[in-house]
């Protein structure tokens, strides 16, 4: 016996700067609000925050000097998912979770990410990279 999924997709390209970062993270929450229980859609805006911000302070820009973020609501009897993707240029070194000291400003994105996604990745191309969670 087959399962039924229902799967909803949006993107939204943003610039690469802070102000980018904002309008994505609104576009987001507008787009799953509702949709999905509160308690979710905060840990994906914070997933889907974290990798623009990183995407935005170590990768380059996407060509036009944007960053792209791409997401997935699928809909099973297991529950409802997201899959967040943010794509950009791509830097020298693999996006990788690192130890922040206590006193340190930053350095934690990716250990937030781990921590409130299911699984998370890096996928390289040619022309950039793309990091992405699943969150349920």
């Amino acid at each position: 016996m087959s399962t039924a999924v229902a799967e909803s997709a949006w993107c939204v390209v943003v610039p690469h700067h802070a102000r980018g970062a904002r309008q994505a993270r609104h576009r987001l929450a507008a787009a799953l609000a509702g949709t999905i229980p509160p308690a979710l859609l905060a840990d994906v805006i914070s997933v889907a925050g974290e990798l623009i911000a990183n995407a935005i302070r170590h990768a380059e820009p996407l060509p036009g000097g944007v960053v792209r973020l791409a997401w997935r609501l699928r809909t099973s009897e297991e529950g409802r998912s997201v899959e967040v993707r943010v794509t950009d240029g791509g830097a020298a070194q693999l996006p990788r979770p690192r130890s922040a000291g206590l006193e340190e400003a930053d350095g934690r994105g990716l250990t937030i990410v781990e921590a409130l996604a299911d699984r998370w990745g890096v996928d390289r191309d040619g022309l950039g990279q793309s990091v992405w969670a699943e969150l349920s």
